[in-house]
């Protein structure tokens, strides 16, 4: 498995360990995920690229976390692309680090490359839960507990 990352907004560059942590959760919701083999592309961009990835792809005129865009390509499973502004504001508003909160989105993503979704209940406990348990694997604390709570 190999991950193509792309460090397109400097901001991403700001935390120490930061690349290899991101690079550490793809793999492992990859395997996760059931996949064995394959790669795909990561990239940390600004707001700006994901407002318009996000207006061409989904007609929404907003920047956004982040996207995934899964390929059809033997042995290549798509991109995923992460704002680091909005990622920036999440994780405060939600009081959690950015470290944290942008391996999470990694996890997400990379689980959308692998055909998971959130769009109904039933899709969202099948993702849900596998997400807690590989950011339990890499130390972080449930992302949706706070929902719940």
């Amino acid at each position: 498995m190999t991950v193509t990352l792309l460090v397109a907004d400097p901001g991403w560059r700001r935390v120490r360990g930061l690349n290899g942590r991101l690079k550490k959760a793809a793999k492992l919701a990859l395997e996760r995920g059931g996949c064995s083999h394959g790669t795909f592309t990561l990239l940390l961009a600004d707001d700006a690229k994901l407002q318009s990835l996000n207006m061409t792809f989904r007609a929404k005129d907003k920047p956004t976390n982040v996207l995934s865009f899964p390929a059809d390509r033997e042995g290549y499973l798509g991109d995923v692309a992460m704002a680091y502004g909005v990622t920036r504001k999440e994780a405060r508003e939600q009081k959690k680090s950015f470290s944290d909160h942008a391996t999470h989105l990694t996890v997400h993503g990379v689980l959308h490359l692998l055909g998971y979704d959130h769009e109904t209940a039933k899709a969202a406990k099948i993702m849900e839960p596998l997400e807690v348990e590989i950011l339990s694997e890499l130390g972080i604390g449930d992302p949706y507990a706070r929902k719940a709570a």
